[in-house]
């Protein structure tokens, strides 16, 4: 098995990558749909986040209400951890439970957007980044996410820079450019993983 960090700035088209990705066969973990998918109505995730801050955290049809826990957590940095200490371990478990059911020579592609802030290059055998040019994210963040240009500035300003993220790349895939050249730039990637996971160790 092949395990791949994928990352790159907002906006930068990472999505777009891990959907070519999974079209040749890649098998997709993705950090934040797990980290929803825990705190689900009826999991334990969900009745210890409750236990944790009350039920004014739940919505009316019984999920979680997350601009009301994000409005207690991201003020506190206390609330905060007491939210990862829950939340953390129930996606580390499922994250192993997906990798081992994957085949033994899987490419298992992991979508971690925050993947250079927190230092986990090195628990990669191979980190691709998606890079785009700081213009081109800020277009897209305004023109096809809706956000004022003052909130996509934030946002980009809050991650890591466009270096700190080459810096620590195996696999750079330019995505400035138009939909068929990143498709034949993924083909490439795609051969070159797929060869690397099929490679005796």
């Amino acid at each position: 098995m092949l395990s791949v960090g994928l990352t790159g700035g907002i906006g930068a088209g990472k999505s777009e990558v891990s959907r070519l990705l999974v079209g040749h066969g890649a098998v997709l973990i993705d950090a934040d749909r797990i980290a929803r998918e825990v705190v689900e109505p009826g999991t334990e995730g969900l009745a210890a986040v409750v236990a944790a801050f009350g039920e004014d955290v739940l919505a009316e049809d019984g999920g979680l209400d997350r601009p009301k826990l994000g409005s207690i957590v991201f003020s506190d940095p206390e609330k905060l951890a007491v939210l990862n200490a829950i939340v953390h371990p129930l996606v580390g478990a499922r994250t192993r439970a997906l990798e081992e059911a994957a085949a033994e020579d899987a490419v298992v592609v992991h979508d971690v957007p925050l993947l250079t802030e927190n230092g986990l290059a090195s628990l990669y055998d191979v980190v691709v980044v998606v890079d785009a040019d700081p213009a081109t994210q800020l277009d897209r963040l305004v023109r096809l996410r809706g956000m004022t240009e003052q909130d996509a500035r934030a946002r980009m300003a809050a991650q890591a820079t466009r270096e700190q993220r080459r810096e620590i790349a195996d696999v750079v895939i330019d995505n400035d450019v138009p939909l068929e050249e990143l498709r034949r730039r993924v083909d490439e990637v795609w051969d070159e993983l797929s060869r690397r996971a099929h490679a005796p160790r």
